[in-house]
């Protein structure tokens, strides 16, 4: 019969492994169809992993590591994607309209005529970059280089920031997509070293 630890050492390492499993077939899921319910159980599920590997933490075999890591990187990048356009869609009560290229459309006013321009384009791309350097930055137990990335970012978009609703996207989609990277990383983190 085994003792008590090693078996909390496989359930909790078996209940990790197809969480964030779970997490992934979800988040990409949401990526192709929105599906605020679905990243809302996904959010609640990462929410729960981290929770249980801050308050009971475990040392997992490296055998169970490795697979933890390689899943737990993709959900924090991955999933960021739909868990932001989630949080932005809530924030903005759907006022602000998603460009072709990854940007918002904003209405200019140019010599008393309307027009519409793109703004913050390639946001979905950096959104990704973001993510995995946030991600790798936590992973590696270097969470000061979250500073960087947001320097970075800030400095990058420094010039678009002008209306407004450039401006609340800008900072509501930053935090978004940092605080779910950062919350995985954060429940691999803390369930491997």
């Amino acid at each position: 019969m085994l003792s008590p630890e090693p078996l909390i050492t496989i359930s909790t390492a078996a209940a990790l492994l197809l969480g964030m499993s779970l997490a992934l077939v979800a988040v990409v899921v949401t990526t192709r169809r929105d599906s605020p319910i679905l990243i809302t159980i996904t959010g609640v599920a990462v929410a729960v992993m981290l929770t249980a590997v801050v308050v009971v933490p475990v040392p997992l075999p490296p055998a169970v590591s490795f697979p933890l890591a390689l899943l737990g990187s993709a959900v924090a990048v991955v999933g960021g994607n739909p868990f932001t356009r989630d949080v932005l869609r809530r924030a903005t009560a759907g006022a602000v309209r998603e460009g072709e290229h990854g940007g918002i459309l904003l209405r200019t006013t140019r010599e008393g005529d309307a027009a519409v321009r793109e703004v913050l384009l390639g946001g979905t791309t950096i959104g990704y970059l973001e993510r995995v350097a946030a991600t790798v930055t936590i992973l590696v137990g270097f969470p000061e280089g979250l500073a960087v990335v947001v320097a970075l970012k800030g400095i990058g978009r420094f010039s678009e920031l002008a209306s407004s609703e450039a401006r609340e996207r800008f900072i509501i989609g930053t935090l978004a997509s940092l605080v779910w990277a950062c919350a995985v990383a954060a429940t691999v983190r803390f369930a491997v070293w």
